[in-house]
């Protein structure tokens, strides 16, 4: 593999998109349909999510409902949703599975920027990763530039990682001030 700084910037990309649906997973105060955006549900054979399975609305400020278009898959939305570590309770009654959306304490806020935390890290690691990936195609082109350029390549590398690893700290930070204000 050789080494493509625009395929880099492409995939480092496409790790902050990640990290931003999961980050408007993680409302505050009010029931919001993207809030269920991240959670897949397991059915016929696969992970899919929930999007796929049935349609997400919002009926009042403090309830989610999702209308499962296959009642099969019913108790797997619901098993779904209970495991997303989002701390909701889903009631399933027949097709619709109504989610309300507790009031957030002080605890459940903690536990929520716990959670946005391990999101941020998710998103490090997948940065880093790739710069792995843009080293090893440096090293890859031993002999085909000089040293020089090698470590220039790989400086460029690393400020590149540095910069997105800025980005996804500060998208931390303002998402766990946004959680934590009542």
């Amino acid at each position: 593999m050789a080494y493509d700084k625009n395929d880099l910037k492409r995939r480092m990309d496409g790790a902050m998109e990640q990290l931003k649906t999961e980050f408007t997973g993680l409302r505050t105060g009010r029931a919001a349909t993207s809030m269920l955006e991240t959670v897949q549900v397991e059915a016929y054979g696969s992970h899919m999510p929930i999007s796929q399975c049935g349609s997400v609305s919002v009926p009042e400020p403090r309830m989610l409902t999702v209308t499962v278009w296959d009642a099969t898959i019913s108790k797997n939305v619901e098993k779904a949703i209970r495991e997303s570590g989002l701390g909701l309770n889903p009631q399933a009654e027949g097709n619709v599975i109504r989610v309300p959306v507790p009031q957030l304490n002080e605890e459940r806020r903690k536990e929520l920027t716990k959670v946005a935390g391990k999101y941020a890290e998710g998103a490090r690691v997948a940065v880093r990763n790739i710069r792995r990936d843009g080293m090893d195609g440096i090293k890859a082109m031993k002999g085909e530039v000089s040293e020089d350029d090698q470590k220039r390549l790989s400086d460029e590398v690393q400020k590149l990682t540095d910069g997105y690893i800025a980005q996804i700290d500060k998208m931390l930070v303002d998402k766990e001030k946004d959680i934590m204000t009542v």
